[in-house]
């Protein structure tokens, strides 16, 4: 799965740009699946028989875009300034390689050199009006060739094994997710299930209300990551979560109330499986999950994220054993659902 996992991260998709990335999970899941439509925001859904007729039972949910930029004016000189899609540091932004729109322009995240700072400016982080991408033009007008007025930048970041099983790279949230259900379509299933992959999840989780609305589903299991706090200087409370300590189940976060039997029962096939778990300590963020639960009358929702340092960065870290071991828990709740499904 690390493999495809790469492929994925490699891929642009900032927030409503999701098609290179939507492009290769069609023609992904194309042999194995028996439907696929897009709908009008632009999020994949794919059904996939299983042994057991369930319908709209079951929803597996994992977002595809990432955070991003996208071009708001060019300077005279030729420089691109920019607003941020979705959240960003913008201190982890600075001096960091992009590329721009669908040609992949490359370039580079500028601010004006630190002996022209001011002793006030710095004291603190700079505004994102005092950021601009530099691609190397000489004018505004060979710019103009090159990049228009609402193209998205896309930060350039290789894939990395490093250290004990470690993985670095950008959009690691929520490409795991995504190659996670990828490798399950790929397999038999006990029961029928519902593959949805989302648009618009890191501006407001846009499209996963549509798609659930669509789909209609009783019960909702979202794929995701989460912020990993395991630092230096980060307080014991607000240590979260940590990479290798297997998935983390949410009980709570800042836009859902998980529901509690699904919560339990997710962690009780873990430990009765032998998987590592965890659980949040900090109760904030959110996922696609807030507006699932709340469609038509209502659709019970459960979580399963990867712990993941530097989130909304170019250089997201994770651990390789809690991708794979999400890939196994959701084996079990599906067939762990299967069971409450009567024969064909």
């Amino acid at each position: 799965m690390l493999s495809e996992i790469k492929t994925l991260c490699a891929l642009p998709g900032v927030s409503s740009f999701e098609d290179a990335v939507r492009d290769y999970i069609i023609e992904q899941a194309r042999l194995h699946a028996d439907s696929i439509r897009v709908d009008a925001m632009g999020n994949v859904i794919i059904f996939k028989k299983g042994a057991k007729a369930a319908g709209n039972k079951l929803m597996l949910c994992a977002h595809m875009d990432e955070v991003g930029m996208i071009i708001r004016s060019i300077t005279d000189e030729g420089y691109l300034k920019f607003g941020f899609v979705g959240y960003v540091d913008r201190r982890v932004a600075i001096g960091k390689r992009v590329l721009v729109g669908e040609k992949a322009i490359p370039g580079v995240v500028g601010i004006k050199a630190y002996h022209l700072v001011s002793d006030e400016e710095e004291k603190s982080a700079p505004k994102t009006d005092a950021l601009y991408l530099d691609i190397g033009a000489k004018d505004k007008q060979e710019a103009e060739k090159l990049v228009s007025l609402g193209d998205y930048a896309v930060f350039d970041s290789d894939c990395v094994e490093f250290g004990d099983g470690m993985f670095k790279a950008k959009a690691i949230d929520d490409r795991v997710g995504c190659a996670v259900m990828l490798a399950l379509l790929r397999e038999e299933l006990p029961m029928d299930v519902n593959f949805v992959f989302t648009v618009q999840e890191e501006v407001g989780t846009r499209g996963a209300f549509g798609a659930a609305f669509s789909v209609t589903p009783e019960i909702a299991l979202v794929l995701e990551t989460t912020t990993a706090a395991d630092i230096p200087s980060t307080e014991e409370h607000q240590k979260v979560c940590s990479p290798g300590k297997g998935p983390v189940i949410p009980f709570m976060d800042g836009g859902t109330i998980y529901d509690r039997g699904l919560f339990e029962q997710l962690r009780g096939l873990a430990q009765q499986n032998g998987i590592p778990w965890q659980t949040k300590h900090y109760i904030a963020g959110g996922t696609d999950a807030r507006v699932i639960q709340r469609t038509k009358t209502g659709v019970r929702v459960v979580g399963m994220a990867a712990a993941v340092r530097y989130l909304h960065a170019p250089s997201c870290v994770g651990a390789v054993r809690d991708f794979e071991d999400m890939l196994k828990l959701c084996r079990l709740f599906i067939a762990d659902a299967a069971q409450e499904v009567g024969e064909e």
